[in-house]
């Protein structure tokens, strides 16, 4: 694991409820994988973003070779 920062959060306790019990998880195990998710839909919300404005010099039958 790589390093980790304590910290002190106020919560509903009703919001945290249904987190728990939606990851079947501790507390902290629910708020890791809550500001992971949160992240990983920034990075998306970003690469959609992109959509159509980035030029890849991908050759699909150059790709399609590789499963032979």
């Amino acid at each position: 694991m790589s390093e980790v920062q304590k910290i002190t959060a106020h919560v509903p306790v009703e919001l945290l409820r249904r987190a728990k019990a939606a990851t079947g998880k501790g507390t902290t195990e629910t708020v890791r994988l809550g500001l992971d998710m949160l992240a990983s839909a920034k990075a998306a919300d970003e690469l959609r973003r992109l959509r159509g404005k980035v030029r890849l010099s991908v050759e699909l039958k150059e790709l399609r070779r590789d499963r032979r």
